[in-house]
């Protein structure tokens, strides 16, 4: 079991081994594998990956988020840049259908609303919004709408979890009910629980997945 200190120490080092991150920027405090993240950045991609590096962390078991974003006057755009700009990057890439997607820009912050077949493509648009230059903040309230009426087999999501080399299923408990998948047990990182619900998402039908799964390090 990792001390407090040697937490702080190693999310400190993950976050400086990002090139797209200034370590100086970013402060990290740890107690009990909660690690909470404060300072100010100039891009919410740089809030995004000091957050995903975090979580990389062997002995993290959960992250607040305390990261403001604050832009010179280079990179401060108005809302109606900031929504032609994600228009544009929908347009841009066949994950996202942009014809079902609302956005809504207030003070640079994102608002997505709108209704996609699959999860995917919710994932995409958001992803893409959290590149743009002048975002503050994203809220992703796309809803899954599938155009599979099949019930979700969930012989098949437990079948997924088992190919998946980076997943050990062997603690994994998968519940369907209807189109809502639920996870449950036991996992050995943060990356696992992510990756476990990423899987149960892409199973046809699927319009919630409610992940319980409890991080316990080896």
């Amino acid at each position: 079991m990792k001390t407090n200190a040697d937490l702080q120490k190693d999310v400190q080092d993950a976050i400086k081994w990002e090139p797209l991150l200034n370590a100086a920027e970013i402060g990290v405090i740890a107690k009990d594998g909660v690690v909470t993240l404060t300072g100010i950045v100039d891009s919410y991609a740089k809030k995004i990956e000091a957050e995903t590096a975090a979580k990389s962390v062997v002995g993290v078991k959960a992250v607040v988020e305390k990261i403001e974003v604050k832009f010179s006057n280079t990179f401060k755009k108005s809302d109606t840049d900031i929504a032609n700009d994600a228009l544009k990057g929908f347009r841009s890439t066949w994950d996202v259908p942009d014809d079902k997607i609302k956005i809504t820009v207030e003070n640079g912050w994102v608002t997505l609303e709108g209704e996609v077949p699959w999860n995917f493509q919710r994932v995409a648009a958001r992803n893409i919004v959290n590149n743009l230059i002048g975002v503050k903040g994203v809220t992703n309230n796309i809803k899954i709408k599938p155009n599979i009426q099949d019930a979700i087999e969930q012989r098949e999501i437990e079948h997924a979890l088992a190919r998946n080399w980076a997943v050990d299923d062997e603690e994994i408990h998968v519940h369907v009910s209807g189109s809502k998948v639920k996870l449950d047990g036991v996992v050995h990182s943060f990356f696992q629980k992510e990756e476990a619900a990423r899987i149960a998402w892409n199973a046809p039908g699927v319009l919630t997945v409610d992940n319980e799964l409890v991080i316990e390090y080896n």
